[in-house]
């Protein structure tokens, strides 16, 4: 075992042993497996604004940020009030039946996002994804589904396709294969999922085009995993191909929904699709999930005036719009609004990109710092990273590495996964962080 990992430990004795109970009543000692990296993940107990605790009482800047959610950081006072008022003023946590806040929300997507011209919510991004595929099914009356190679959209059996192929099964970049990710997937699911090259416009069209009279929708991250960012106009090609082709192009905005922007990627590049996804962040820390789009298509799945059992998309749930969920997404909105905020926010992710690069130049390390705004990932590899297979061939381990050694000098992310900056995080903070990724490069070296 290396002094890494052996540091990790000794700093995390408590967690050790609360990861063996779990492990006795939760596979694989987790609630999500996201949640999981070796040798054990750390159990948190509280949080304040840009810092978490664990139960061993460490205390680390927090750059997961739930993986994306907070941007505001924890706790953010105003979130924390809107929560309370609610709870307060309706006197209960949810009520199961429409209220004015959910026409108030609906309001505020539909100013800020482009094609969101009518808006269903739901209590996650996985659903949000689910549904608009279901959408576009109905909506074209066709069954195949394409994707992009390494793009995650969820956990449903849609999306499980292709999310992290290993590249000796992957096929040639001109044509993927698509791959499950996951046991339990059924073939026809495979059978019905055309994977696509991200950044290849060229090839793209091509297989659009070939598959078109099939084809209900694309669904495409417009920034792969929220850090890779799409050629000059490749967006707009894409754009081109699934109109003309009568296809419906979604967006799913999970990662990058107010991260580019309230606007999201649409404001961002200038590119509208059909339907967008958006979860997160949207709930000011809280679940949620949002699926919008055009009325024509958003329209399917309004029971009003049905005949039929079966004549509109079906879509429900209990949770969908919860008021609490709802009054701390809208408080959240209303402080990225503010002047300043995202010019804050993004200045903090610009000053840990900067440092990165710099001490991984200083230290003659192999290592390339990718994102927009306030997400972004290092990638330990020389070669120009254009798509998931350049992100594949990275050398993951010593980025897993690299992280851990992060955790122990007092600075949290999810090995291996973006780091997301926030409105909390001060210049403390990156002072903090500054020595960190200086001693996490030349443990690299030593080790």
């Amino acid at each position: 075992m290396n002094a890494t990992k052996t540091n990790y430990m000794k700093k995390t004795r408590k967690s050790t042993r609360l990861w063996k109970q779990a492990s006795k009543v939760m596979p694989g000692g987790i609630t999500a497996n996201i949640k999981y990296f070796e040798p054990y993940p750390i159990f948190m107990k509280k949080a304040k604004a840009s810092k978490i605790y664990d139960v061993d009482d460490n205390e680390y800047v927090d750059y997961c940020l739930c993986l994306g959610p907070l941007i505001l950081g924890h706790g953010h006072p105003a979130v924390v009030e809107a929560i309370k008022k609610q709870l307060s003023d309706g006197g209960t946590t949810i009520y199961g039946t429409p209220h004015e806040l959910e026409i108030k929300m609906a309001n505020e997507i539909k100013r800020l996002v482009l094609c969101a011209e009518m808006i269903r919510f739901v209590n996650s991004g996985l659903e949000a994804t689910l549904h608009a595929i279901r959408v576009a099914r109905a909506f074209t009356k066709r069954v195949k589904i394409a994707k992009f190679e390494g793009h995650y959209h969820g956990a449903h059996d849609y999306a499980a396709v292709s999310v992290s192929p290993p590249l000796d099964l992957a096929g040639p970049s001109h044509a993927p294969v698509a791959i499950s990710n996951s046991a339990g997937l059924p073939n026809f699911i495979l059978e019905n999922t055309i994977v696509l090259p991200f950044n290849d416009s060229a090839t793209v069209e091509k297989l659009i085009e070939k598959n078109k009279n099939e084809l209900a929708a694309v669904i495409i991250e417009p920034v792969t995993r929220g850090f890779l960012p799409p050629n000059k106009d490749f967006l707009r090609s894409l754009r081109t191909v699934t109109e003309e082709n009568n296809i419906v192009l979604i967006f799913d905005e999970i990662m990058t929904g107010f991260r580019l922007g309230l606007g999201g990627a649409q404001e961002y590049f200038g590119v509208t699709p059909d339907m967008v996804a958006l979860g997160k962040i949207v709930g000011g820390g809280l679940p949620i999930g949002i699926f919008a789009g055009k009325s024509e298509m958003m329209e399917l799945t309004s029971p009003v005036g049905s005949k039929l059992p079966f004549d509109h998309v079906f879509h429900s749930g209990t949770f969908n719009g919860c008021p609490t969920v709802l009054a701390a997404g809208l408080a959240t909105i209303e402080v990225l609004k503010k002047p300043g905020t995202y010019e804050h926010i993004n200045w903090v992710a610009d000053e840990v990109k900067k440092c990165m690069k710099d001490v991984f130049e200083d230290n003659r390390i192999d290592g390339q710092v990718i994102g927009l705004a306030s997400m972004f990932q290092c990638l330990f590899t020389s070669k120009r990273v254009k798509d998931y297979r350049d992100i594949a061939m990275a050398d993951y381990k010593k980025r897993v590495s690299f992280d851990l050694e992060l955790i122990n000098n007092g600075v949290y992310v999810r090995p291996g996964r973006t780091y997301y900056t926030s409105l909390a995080h001060t210049k403390s903070d990156l002072q903090k962080t500054f020595g960190a990724v200086e001693k996490a490069a030349k443990a690299l070296i030593t080790h």
